[in-house]
């Protein structure tokens, strides 16, 4: 049995937009310093799901979450817990690159200085290691003041990834964050996400059966709501338990 520490523990989970089921039932693990990919063909409640664990869909009207997610033991519906705070900790990369239509600099700075820091020495050191750390720097180091949206669509990325490290998130989720790149910026994206799970907790919404495979430990299929299956990504890809697991990696259906 392998020694994972589990980072986020999701029990009896159910998400209705108005009186439609999108997830039924869902029991999850995400381990720390590990990358987990969900699966599964569109609409099946990959997206929904992610936006749960920083309750970003509390920002969409008529919908209802029932159960449990634990970040650290914590229950982040609790009505103690600062959903700011939670944000912070939870970081989040969209499918479509969104950098601010600030500089480069402003685009990382922008979060420390909402938080109250004002330490100009501070800021400009964690924007040179944010950037350095979604393996930006040395392309734009001489262009800080630059419009962020000058950049090409696989740097506009990588730079929304530097913004969300800059305010120090312990797990950062990805939402399909190449589904809008070329093949090269796609390879970058994807050797970056190997190098932030020694430090991050990351889970990843991918189409891309090729990338889950590349890049996750751990692999969740979900189908029409529900979690069809949970493992580690060689076996749900090699010897799944399920055969809709198998038809859907193997490209029956999806």
């Amino acid at each position: 049995m392998e020694n994972n520490k589990t980072r986020i523990k999701v029990r009896e989970v159910n998400f209705y937009y108005n009186k439609t089921k999108a997830l039924k039932n869902i029991d999850l693990d995400i381990y720390e310093n590990k990358v987990t990919a969900l699966i599964g063909p569109s609409g099946c409640g990959k997206s929904t799901f992610i936006r749960l664990i920083n309750r970003m869909n509390d920002l969409i009207i008529h919908s209802r979450f029932e159960g449990n997610i634990y970040l650290d033991g914590e229950d982040v519906y609790s009505p103690a817990i600062d959903v700011a705070d939670l944000r912070r900790r939870v970081g989040m990369v969209f499918q479509k690159p969104n950098p601010f239509p600030k500089t480069i600099f402003q685009n990382i700075s922008y979060g420390m200085e909402v938080n109250g820091i004002k330490n100009k020495l501070f800021i400009n050191n964690r924007v040179e290691e944010s950037l350095k750390k979604a393996a930006l720097w040395e392309e734009v180091k001489d262009r800080l003041n630059d419009s962020a949206l000058r950049l090409s669509g696989g740097q506009q990325q990588r730079l929304c990834i530097a913004r969300a490290l800059s305010v120090e998130p312990e797990v950062i989720l990805f939402d399909e964050p190449c589904a809008s790149l070329d093949p090269v910026s796609t390879r970058k994206i994807e050797e970056l996400l190997l190098e932030l799970k020694k430090e991050y907790t990351i889970v990843i919404v991918t189409h891309n059966m090729q990338q889950a495979a590349r890049v996750s430990d751990y692999t969740a299929f979900l189908y029409l709501g529900e979690l069809i299956e949970f493992g580690r990504t060689e076996k749900i890809f090699t010897v799944p338990k399920s055969k809709m697991t198998e038809e859907y990696v193997t490209g029956k259906f999806g």
